[in-house]
């Protein structure tokens, strides 16, 4: 799979071994950014990675900020991304059987390098069981989703 990568300034140091385990696990890595550890504004990065994931330059999208509330918040902006913060595996996997989530964000602050790594294994080796109660629920919220695209 092809996986858009992105981390704002407080996640920086977590790029490179994020990235080698994608790549170890035999994934293709979209780099969205940032290059260095100079403060970035992470909107733009979550939402590069949000958008690629909309576009199919990418199956599944990882973000990494401070806390991850911020990245989740603006990757969930981009209408078809289901963006999860995740904090254990626990959540990780069920972003992904109970709520198709294609965008898996973490804090760096928050969470520890080894643990990201699990989380990322986790999210990406849960596959979406499509059940029609979760599918019927999904489809709620593309229904709002929709809802609010139109209104605006």
């Amino acid at each position: 799979m092809k996986i858009a990568l992105g981390v704002d300034h407080a996640a920086f140091g977590y790029k490179e071994a994020i990235r080698a385990e994608l790549e170890r696990l035999g994934h293709a890595v979209l780099d969205c950014g940032t290059d260095g550890p100079a403060s970035v504004d992470y909107p733009a990065i979550a939402l590069a990675v949000a958008r690629a994931v909309r576009g199919g330059e990418a199956e599944f999208g990882v973000f990494l900020c401070g806390t991850g509330i911020g990245g989740s918040i603006a990757a969930n902006k981009v209408r078809g991304v289901r963006a999860a913060l995740c904090h254990e595996a626990f959540t990780a996997r069920m972003a992904r059987l109970h709520n198709n989530a294609n965008v898996l964000c973490i804090g760096a602050r928050v969470v520890g390098l080894d643990l990201a790594l699990e989380i990322v294994r986790v999210f990406l080796a849960t596959a979406w069981p499509n059940e029609a109660r979760h599918a019927r629920r999904l489809a709620l919220i593309a229904d709002a989703e929709a809802e609010t695209v139109t209104s605006s």
